[in-house]
């Protein structure tokens, strides 16, 4: 049941650790957006330090916080939450790292950035102790994405399941039965009916992000490196999938580029909002984007797995991503690496990443269980089977091979090459490729 996501690590510094002293300010003295503190104002209370760059993250620790100081009446914690904005934060933790004070005990890192935090000593307090005994329980691949030398130093919160959002409305009006669907030719030509004989587009593709196409290549096992860190972004798979884009959008007109360039923009949110488009395909993680941005979609939007590219192809890749740290300025290591293991690698802990914040958890064990099945509002809006397709999709999640130069490739993809060979066509594909894994090659040479 569990899939190895392979990392690549060459050694980072990009982390950020510290005791209970991190305060409103980052190493680099640029304050928090905001903060939260969770859990008891007393002398009794150990305080310790989360820095993230995603506000809805503290809502599965506020239920862990609780949990946590009925359960440990004499090692009670309160838990002073700071947000930043993603490029401050990294900033500030790497000054951190380098200065050897200031940072938090715990710290959110986003999966593109995780490598380059791991180059060299790691600097983050190894999670085995707490890994180890779950580990049977787990999507093992999720957390092979924060591991070096057999420590896992990061924790998930989601599997990342890439899938499709069909709005049934739009589909049942141009006579296309999405359950009918089953390959990326049967897509396109559904896409056909779609734009024939409605006002909708099939779909949208972005061309300031990667979510559309590192999904498609994931999908069929390729990635932007090997399992040796060499680059293969412009290898044949990686060049006839964004064919593939280009094809959906300027050849069989059953796709345009999604407004504002990716799928996170508010004009894109009131387009699909709208009925601008028939189908989109992201992580599992969008979701809540629908709920809190799509309104008027509640009730006609129904999730299905990707199209193969193949028969017996995977119907699903893992995408997105950030572990959770304890650094090793902590000054309670085994408070801070217990509490964390708390709110992320127990039944609860993982259940509430399901209804706190509508994530599909990395325990999948929890996902048939009967709190996974309650009313909430991510069942109300789209329905109550979801979790019955993610077992089917378990096995299908192909691995991620996340490096030190994995930002500097997603820089390339998001800034030259979909804008390139999709929106400008002033590239073939293979031109953008080869251009932008030329200049990551010259970057790792240096």
């Amino acid at each position: 049941m569990k899939k190895s996501l392979s990392l690549l690590l060459i050694p980072g510094l990009f982390l950020a650790a510290c005791g209970g002293n991190g305060g409103s300010e980052g190493a680099g003295g640029s304050e928090a957006e905001d903060t939260s503190v969770i859990g008891p104002d007393s002398e009794e209370a150990t305080e310790l330090t989360f820095w993230t760059f995603n506000e809805q993250h503290i809502g599965v620790y506020e239920p862990a916080v609780k949990r946590w100081n009925e359960e440990n009446p004499d090692r009670q914690i309160q838990l002073t939450a700071e947000v930043f904005p993603i490029d401050q934060m990294n900033n500030n933790l790497r000054l951190a790292l380098q200065s050897g004070e200031g940072a938090p005990d715990i710290a959110d890192i986003e999966v593109s950035h995780f490598g380059s935090f791991l180059e060299g000593d790691v600097q983050f307090e190894s999670m085995n102790d707490q890994v180890e005994p779950v580990l049977e329980d787990m999507v093992e691949g999720r957390l092979d994405l924060y591991s070096k030398d057999d420590n896992y130093y990061g924790l998930p919160y989601h599997v990342g399941a890439t899938v499709m959002y069909y709005n049934e409305e739009i589909m049942d009006e141009a006579g296309v039965d999405i359950d009918s669907i089953e390959t990326w030719d049967d897509y396109v030509e559904a896409g056909k009916q779609v734009t024939e004989n409605t006002d909708s587009m099939m779909t949208t593709v972005e061309t300031t992000d990667q979510f559309t196409f590192w999904p498609l290549i994931a999908q069929q096992g390729s990635d932007y490196f090997n399992e040796d860190g060499e680059v293969i972004l412009d290898n044949e798979t990686n060049v006839e999938s964004l064919q593939f884009m280009n094809d959906m959008v300027h050849e069989h007109e059953i796709a345009e580029i999604a407004p504002g360039g990716d799928h996170h923009e508010e004009q894109y949110y009131g387009y699909m909002n709208d009925g601008g488009a028939a189908s989109l395909m992201m992580p599992m993680w969008y979701m809540g984007r629908f709920i809190d941005y799509m309104e008027d979609l509640e009730g006609k939007i129904q999730i299905r797995p990707l199209p193969r590219w193949e028969e017996d192809g995977n119907r699903t890749s893992g995408m997105g991503g950030t572990g959770t740290v304890v650094t090793n300025q902590t000054e309670k290591p085994e408070l801070a690496k217990e509490f964390l293991a708390e709110a992320k690698l127990t039944e609860e802990g993982n259940i509430d990443l399901w209804t706190e914040l509508g994530f599909d958890p990395p325990m999948y064990s929890v996902w048939d269980s009967e709190e996974m099945g309650e009313s909430n509002k991510y069942y109300e809006y789209f329905h109550d089977d979801i979790f019955d397709m993610l077992l089917e999709l378990n096995d299908e999640v192909e691995g991620l091979n996340i490096t030190p130069e994995t930002s500097d490739v997603t820089n390339e993809i998001n800034t030259n090459v979909l804008n390139s060979a999709v929106r400008q066509q002033s590239s073939t594909p293979q031109e953008a490729l080869e251009q932008a894994a030329e200049s990551v090659r010259s970057g790792m040479s240096e």
